[in-house]
C-alpha cells in the first residue's frame, strides 16, 4: 500500500447519483471523487451505488467517497465496491486508525473532519493502507459546537488553521498525498486562487473542487509562476558542482533553499 500517487492538483467531487456528469468530471479534473455521502440524498443512495457499479471511470484517477464507518450505509457501499475495479476510497468522517485498518483491502484517503479525526490524524497516517489525508472545515467546526470556520473577511479561524497545518504535517511526514479543504464560495474565484496558491506554497498535493469552474483556477494556482521557475533554475544551476552555501539574487542559498527550488521544478515536470 501507500503507492497511490495521482498526477495533478485538481480534484473534483461528483455526486454518485449523477452518472451523466462522470465523464464530464473526468475530462476536466485530474482526479474525480465520486461521492456516495453528503452529495447524495438518502433516498437516492441505492441509485448512486448502482451508478458507481456501472461506471467506466478510470480506477487510477478515481476515488469513491464512502459513508462513515459507523453509518449503516458504509457496509452497503463496500458490498457494491467488491465487484468493481475501484480500490481507492475516501472515508468520510474518519475518526481512528482502527477504522482505516478495517479497510485493509483498499487504499484509503482519510477525510478527517471532526475533533476526533484531527486528534487521531498522526495514528491514521501511520496505517499501512493510508495513501492520503484530507481535512474538512465545516464538519470539524460543527463537531466542536461552533458554527463558522472563517472570519467575515474569509480568512480561516485559528482552529481551522491548526487543523489544516496538523493534517498537512502528518501527511507529508509519511510522504502521503495531502489535500486541502474545499472552498465553498463558488462565485469568489479570486479568493479560491489565493487559498490554493497558499496551499501549494506550503506543500499540499491538491485542492478538491466542488464545481467544475474551480478546476482551472486550482490547477493554475498550483503551477509555479514563470518568475518562480526562473529563480529555481538560477539556484539549481548556480549550485552545480559547489558545496556549502552560495548567494543567488541576494539570498543565501543552502540545503533547505535548494530543496525548495527542486520542489518548484518537480511541480513543473509533474504538470
Amino acid at each position: 500500500m501507500n503507492t497511490w500517487s495521482p498526477k495533478g492538483p485538481a480534484y473534483l467531487f461528483c455526486p454518485a447519483d449523477r452518472p451523466d456528469r462522470f465523464s464530464k468530471a473526468a475530462a476536466v479534473a485530474d482526479v474525480v471523487i465520486v461521492d456516495l455521502e453528503d452529495a447524495v440524498a438518502p433516498e437516492r443512495r441505492e441509485l448512486a451505488r448502482e451508478s458507481v457499479h456501472a461506471s467506466t471511470l478510470d480506477p487510477a484517477t478515481t476515488i469513491v467517497r464512502v459513508n462513515p464507518v459507523a453509518s449503516p450505509e458504509h457496509a452497503r457501499d463496500l458490498a457494491m465496491l467488491e465487484d468493481t475495479p475501484f480500490r481507492t476510497i475516501m472515508v468520510a468522517k474518519t475518526s481512528s486508525a482502527d477504522e482505516v485498518r478495517s479497510l485493509h483491502r483498499y487504499n484509503v484517503v482519510a477525510l478527517v473532519e471532526s475533533a476526533r479525526g484531527i486528534a487521531a490524524v498522526e495514528e491514521i497516517v501511520a496505517c499501512a493502507n493510508t495513501v492520503g489525508v484530507m481535512w474538512g472545515s465545516e464538519d470539524l467546526v460543527a463537531s466542536l459546537g461552533g458554527y463558522s470556520s472563517r472570519h467575515e473577511d474569509g480568512s480561516w479561524r485559528d482552529v481551522a488553521r491548526y487543523a489544516r497545518a496538523r493534517t498537512l504535517i502528518a501527511a507529508r511526514a509519511h510522504h502521503l498525498v495531502a489535500l486541502d479543504a474545499t472552498f465553498l464560495d463558488l462565485d469568489n474565484l479570486e479568493a479560491l486562487a489565493r487559498e490554493a496558491a497558499d496551499a501549494a506554497a506550503m506543500g499540499f498535493s491538491g485542492t478538491p473542487c466542488v464545481h467544475p469552474t474551480q478546476v482551472a483556477v486550482v490547477r493554475a494556482a498550483y503551477a509555479p509562476s514563470p518568475t518562480q521557475v526562473a529563480w529555481a533554475r538560477r539556484v539549481l544551476e548556480g549550485s552545480e558542482g559547489r558545496g556549502g552555501a552560495l548567494r543567488v539574487d541576494g539570498l543565501m542559498v543552502d540545503g533547505p533553499v535548494l530543496a525548495q527550488a527542486r520542489q518548484i521544478m518537480e511541480r513543473v515536470l509533474g504538470a
